[in-house]
Formats: structure tokens, sequence, C-alpha cells
């Protein structure tokens, strides 16, 4: 496994980390650096931006409400929040597709960083310590083009969606939804280094997070200070590879929700991920089938600078949580598309050795193994 964090690391990763889990055995590692300017190293058990893998603990208290008889999975959403989503919409969208994203509802992040669209990290900067509103966000992806009919398949993945569950956990519980979530999901999990950050600091060890933008920034530049109030409950959390383990392995374990419930949550359908890539996709959870290795579920996630992945097999026994402190390094080919990186070959056979302990099985492309974009 070193030798694997190594390649990461040697393939252009500033630092890389991790935790694998088999059988009851643990293994914790990491390579390289979590500062280039000093030389500082990575160590396993740093806190990471993990990015949307927060979908999955926002999908889980929506569940556990859902337990509790508060939310209905089929319901429109227009039955609890008419002013965010008014009109036919409202009433076309249920719950169960926000957490599916099959909402039609597109993602938006590029009009929240609308120098996006003109390809320039401008909007990034601009925006480091602005506090967005919940609402502001989820009107923008609202009050945008369509990206499919409500309930259409493939399902097109958006962050709105996950903005828009927040809300909805936080008029049927009476308190903020991040509150919610951490009493319920990620205390009840038992995790000691995992919550929603407060201000723009990641508090206790963590490592600078670089963003390259696909080659506009160059050198990256480092994110790890920044207002997460544009993720929200989408993709905000804070946590460590030990967490996340300990997190999958205790909600497919039934003890975070109910197994009727973790029963819907891996009912799946097809959604396009941000990278383009058709995934599996359940309420919140990612469906990763690794050929001669086994299923897998989990998510993966990014925010600026910060890029991170953890599936669990279906049976328990086997777990992986990988974390890395560069994102979006593949520069432009001649077309303008991201071209093929080292970096992609040597996550690819650490993935394959975390998850089977043989680095032929990675995961491949449209497999869940990352996403190019944000969330």
């Amino acid at each position: 496994m070193k030798s694997a964090l190594d390649a990461v690391h040697h393939a252009g990763i500033p630092g890389v980390f991790a935790e694998v889990r088999d059988a009851g055995r643990v293994w914790r590692g990491a390579s390289g650096v979590a500062d280039v300017g000093t030389g500082r190293p990575v160590t396993p058990d740093m806190r990471q931006r993990v990015g949307s893998i927060t979908k999955t603990f926002t999908a889980a208290a929506i569940m556990q409400q859902v337990e509790q008889g508060r939310i209905r999975l089929d319901a429109p959403i227009g039955d609890h929040l008419p002013q965010l989503v008014p009109g036919e919409r409202g009433r076309k969208i249920t719950v169960r597709m926000l957490l599916n994203h099959t909402s039609g509802l597109p993602d938006y992040i590029r009009y929240a960083f609308p120098s996006l669209q003109d390809m320039s990290p401008k909007s990034l900067d601009d925006n480091r310590f602005r506090r967005f509103r919940p609402a502001e966000l989820i009107g923008m992806g609202v009050n945008a083009p369509p990206a499919s009919e409500p309930g259409a398949t493939p399902g097109v993945y958006s962050n709105t969606n996950y903005l828009l569950l927040g809300q909805l956990l936080e008029q049927v519980t009476g308190t903020t939804a991040e509150e919610y979530i951490t009493r319920n999901v990620i205390e009840r999990a038992g995790l000691r280094h995992t919550g929603f950050p407060t201000g723009p600091r990641i508090e206790g060890p963590h490592a600078r997070m670089y963003e390259s933008l696909w080659g506009l920034i160059d050198p990256p530049r480092d994110y790890s200070v920044y207002d997460p109030s544009w993720t929200g409950t989408g993709a905000a959390l804070v946590s460590t590879m030990e967490d996340l383990n300990r997190f999958y392995g205790r909600l497919l374990d039934g003890k975070i929700v109910n197994r009727s419930s973790l029963a819907q949550m891996q009912r799946t359908v097809p959604v396009i991920a941000l990278d383009g890539s058709t995934i599996e996709y359940g309420l919140g959870l990612h469906k990763v089938v690794v050929r001669d290795c086994g299923t897998f579920w989990g998510h993966d996630g990014t925010v600026w600078g910060a890029g991170t992945i953890s599936l669990t097999r279906a049976d328990g026994r086997r777990q992986m949580s990988v974390a890395v402190n560069l994102q979006r390094w593949n520069g432009p080919d001649s077309s303008g598309e991201p071209r093929h990186h080292p970096v992609d070959d040597a996550l690819n056979a650490l993935y394959g050795q975390a998850m089977c302990g043989d680095a032929d099985a990675g995961v491949g492309p449209g497999e869940g193994a990352g996403e190019a974009s944000t969330g």
C-alpha cells in the first residue's frame, strides 16, 4: 500500500493519505507534503474537506425523518418549500428525486462562480470569504435552464438538490440542518473529528489544499482557507479517513438508519456525474462494482483543492478512504478537453490495491472513481 501511495505522490499529487480496513485489520499511510512551501509532511490522521461525501450524511438525516413520519420520500418538495421551488416544478419534484439527482434541477456552481464559464479562476478568489445564503444558491439552480424533466433518467448530478434537502431538514426538525446532522448522524456514528466548519479555517491538523483548475492556476493555489457556505449540506463537511470508514461501516450495518431505509438508499438509478460519466446513484450513495472484487458503496467529493473518496464493500469487511490535496490536475489538450495525466493511473492503481489487494483491479472511468468538478 505504501508504494501505491508513493506512486500517487510521484505522479504529481503533493500529498495523499489513506486508511484501509480489511476484516478488522487497519492500515493507515501517507505520502508527500501537506505544504509545498515548507515541506511539512502529510499524516494519515489529518482533517480534510471531504466535499460531496457530505451528501451521504444529509441523506441519512432525511431518512431518519422518513422513519419518524415527518417526511415522505414521494411527497412533492412544493408541499414543504413552495417558496424555493414554486409552481408546477414544486408539485412534480419529489424528495426522492432530490436525493437521487433525478429532479432535473441544474447545478448552481457555474452561476455562483461565473468566471468558470469563461475559464477563469477570478471568482474563486473574489468569493473566498463570501457568505452565501442557501436560498440564494438554490435560486441560481431553480432559475437556470432545467437539466432534464423531473423524474427522467439518467438523472443529472446537482448540488442544488442537496441544499434543498438541507432546507427541508431545517423545516421539519426546527433546527439547522447542520445541527441536526451533527447530533443525529455524526454523533450517532461515534465520529470524533467530523463536523461542519463555522468559518473559513479548518480546526486541527490538516494539509494545504491546492487547486489547479485544469491548468488555469499555475502553480496551483492554496484554497484551504475558504468560506464553505457555497457548499453547505451538499459538500461542506470536514472529516478524517478514520471517521469516514467508521461512518460508512456503521451506516451499512444499519446503525445510522434502519434496514428498510438503507434498502431505499441502495436503490440506484443512472446519473450523469459532474465529469460527464454515468454512475449508479441511490439516495446519497454511489454503487461501485469492481470485477472479481465485489460491490462497494460510498461516495466521493471535491472542493477547491481537496479530493476524497470513501468506499465500503457490501459485506462491510473491506473499506478504503483516500484523500489528496490537489484537484483538477488535468491540463487541457489541443481541443480544450482535460487530458489524461499520470495521476489518474496512479490513483486507479491505489484504489484497486486498497479495495481488492490488487493494483490491476482499480476503479475505472464511469465507476464512481472521482468527480471532475466540484461537489
